[in-house]
């Protein structure tokens, strides 16, 4: 199985994918480059910038990825 395809099943089982996701369940570590390679076959992903505190508390911004059906 390719990343790509591993990023994919991620988005239709769970709705979403992060990269800390991305890097701990499946080893992918470019993830934007496989969702740029999911849009180029044809799938609608949208990004969203979403906020949250890391473990020393400071404010972190990161992509989230959802496939829309």
């Amino acid at each position: 199985m390719t990343q790509k395809e591993r990023a994919l099943g991620h988005l239709n089982s769970y709705g979403s994918i992060t990269q800390l996701e991305a890097i701990r369940e499946y080893g992918i570590m470019r993830l934007a480059s496989r969702i740029k390679d999911l849009k180029n076959d044809g799938y609608s992903i949208k990004k969203e910038m979403v906020e949250s505190k890391n473990r020393w508390g400071e404010i972190v911004r990161f992509a989230k990825y959802t496939l829309n059906n």
